[in-house]
């Protein structure tokens, strides 16, 4: 006979369990305690089993039979309803555990030590700091409860405070997570694939650079008259002539200088491309180095922090000194000397353009082509940084002819009506 609420709520409990049916195998356990046990009888390959269902009244009659339904069709399907529910609670705690903020943290650990793909340290540190202002809105869910409407609002907070190009990215970052969690089969598909165009694309700006060749005369003669610290003016004078990115000049170390081989070893570590970049060096770039081995060498950081030896100086410091001497953030940043030997090195028309990019540590898309450049142009990389640095030193002079003191210590001559490089253009070098 089938069961009501009114048995049910009536039924007392007694010295023994008792068992009140209610057909197709399932029952109410009332035990001696008062508690009131939903259970299934059922039979697998040949065996019998038991299902625990839930407690009255939490579970009511009418959900006990709808999980009896349930596990009736598993049966017929040849599953084990028990071993189902086991799943079930393991799959129901790898879920809770796999967090976006918990694979997050995964994917970023992974992309740390990723070979000659990983990070270096200070794309990682920014990576994680953009995937944390996600973090903050979606962090705490299950991975695979998260709809692309989760991804959007967290974004579109980054957004609203007027951070586009950290919304972008961070949704970028995001995406990277969802298809790792994907890859690790923890996830089915990305949710952040339909997101695209959903924010607003921010302004692309450009480092400001310096690239007429008069007005490049101009900053140097102005860093010559650098009256602020003596490292920041030394680091001012050497960054035009080897024209490596900002944070590869600050954090240099001596120990990656070959001053009688003339060469400077950017470890892959702190490349934008993972790779060692060599750097020639140039007899004005090696005496203006000789000046700031007096005061920083013979170890450790070239250019330290001025608060303590233990650090590099601060990614503002060549910034600030050009801001002292009158160049505003439109005009000139310690990014744009790149900028400057790229444009001036390329009208030249002396120079290989794969040379030049090889010198400012540009990858190439195509690997056969980048393996074969990456040594094919070293000896005219040579002979191109030195002509640079007398490039340079002519242009100190300026156009009055007023001759100056080179980096190296030798009076410049004062005709400079000629440019170096005009006549005979080509790559013949």
């Amino acid at each position: 006979m089938a069961l009501t609420d009114v048995a049910i709520r009536n039924a007392k409990p007694g010295e023994k369990a008792v068992k009140l049916t209610d057909g197709g195998g399932m029952f109410l356990l009332v035990t001696p305690a008062g508690g009131k046990l939903w259970r299934l009888k059922y039979r697998v390959d040949g065996r019998e089993k038991l299902l625990a269902m839930g407690v009255y009244p939490e579970i009511s009659l009418g959900e006990a039979r709808r999980r009896r339904e349930e596990a009736r069709e598993l049966i017929a399907l040849g599953k084990d309803p028990s071993r189902e529910k086991q799943r079930d609670k393991v799959r129901a705690r790898i879920q809770a555990a796999d967090t976006f903020a918990a694979i997050s943290d995964e994917y970023c650990e992974k992309r740390r030590r990723d070979g000659t793909k990983g990070w270096a340290p200070a794309t990682a540190t920014r990576s994680e700091y953009l995937l944390s202002l996600v973090c903050g809105s979606i962090g705490r869910l299950p991975i695979g409860e998260i709809e692309p409407a989760d991804v959007l609002t967290a974004v579109r907070r980054i957004e609203g405070r007027g951070k586009l190009e950290s919304a972008r990215r961070s949704l970028q970052l995001a995406g990277a997570v969802f298809r790792y969690a994907v890859a690790t089969a923890r996830l089915a598909s990305d949710p952040t694939r339909d997101l695209r165009g959903a924010l607003t694309a921010p302004t692309v700006t450009h480092y400001a650079a310096i690239t007429n060749a008069r007005q490049v005369g101009q900053l140097l003669r102005a860093i010559d008259d650098y009256d602020g610290s003596g490292i920041t003016k030394l680091a001012l004078r050497i960054a035009p002539h080897v024209f490596v990115r900002p944070g590869e000049l600050r954090k240099t170390e001596w120990s990656e200088f070959d001053f009688d081989g003339a060469l400077w070893i950017i470890p892959a570590t702190r490349m934008k491309m993972r790779k060692d970049h060599p750097v020639p060096l140039s007899r004005q770039t090696i005496s203006l180095l000789r000046e700031v081995q007096a005061i920083t060498g013979p170890t450790g950081y070239v250019f330290p922090s001025i608060r303590t030896r233990a650090r590099p100086m601060s990614e503002n410091t060549i910034n600030a000194g050009l801001r002292r001497l009158g160049y505003t953030g439109d005009e000139m940043t310690a990014h744009g000397f790149r900028a400057m030997a790229s444009t001036l090195l390329n009208e030249s028309g002396k120079w290989h353009p794969d040379a030049i990019e090889r010198a400012l540590a540009h990858g190439d898309a195509n690997k056969v082509r980048a393996a074969y450049h990456r040594g094919a142009h070293w000896q005219e990389r040579v002979e191109m940084a030195q002509w640079w640095s007398d490039y340079l030193d002519q242009l100190r002079i300026g156009v009055d002819g007023t001759a100056r003191i080179s980096p190296g210590g030798c009076e410049m001559p004062t005709e400079t009506s000629a440019q170096p490089g005009v006549e005979g253009r080509g790559w013949g070098r």
